[in-house]
């Protein structure tokens, strides 16, 4: 297997960021996606990076874009930056979990563990937060925390079921 990004690859990440924008923008999600209180649902392209890691340029891409509508140029890097480093470390971290469930055919080890991990990150966020807009930092990191794993969860089990449909691997 080569290393070379081929024509079929960078369509494949055009596509996971537009939708990540897409879902991040939807009519009624788009007032939920971003802030000190927020249920970002396209996080759940994230779990892709643990079929192809082609997809952590995917989502950070989406991500930085749907920033930069959303919050400006600041959280472009923020966001954009804790998402590269964050994917790229959650796979690392669970990738030898995924075959194993929580929940038996529902809830991905791999996945749960990540969610959590996720969660976490996101005091970079609130950091971010506190600094432009003088969010209180531990609560701020509390909601955006809890709205990340909630929304995590609900995107791994989506992503595991269309799994069982879809080869995200090639």
């Amino acid at each position: 297997m080569s290393n070379k990004i081929t024509i079929t690859d960078i369509v494949k990440i055009a596509i996971v960021a537009a939708l990540y924008v897409a879902v991040t923008m939807a009519p009624g999600l788009n007032a939920i996606s971003s802030g000190a209180i927020q249920f970002r649902l396209s996080e759940m392209f994230n779990f892709l990076a643990f079929y192809n890691k082609r997809y952590i340029i995917a989502v950070t891409i989406g991500c930085m874009i749907s920033n930069l509508l959303t919050y400006g140029i600041v959280d472009v890097f923020v966001g954009g930056l804790s998402t590269l480093l964050f994917v790229t470390l959650g796979v690392l971290l669970f990738d030898r979990f995924k075959g194993k469930y929580l929940i038996p055919g529902v809830l991905n080890l791999g996945f749960f563990y990540f969610s959590i991990f996720f969660a976490v990150s996101m005091f970079t966020i609130a950091a971010e937060l506190k600094i432009m807009y003088d969010t209180p930092f531990f609560i701020t990191w509390l909601t955006t925390g809890l709205g990340e794993f909630v929304s995590l969860i609900i995107g791994s089990i989506i992503i595991d079921r269309l799994s069982k449909l879809v080869d995200f691997v090639k």
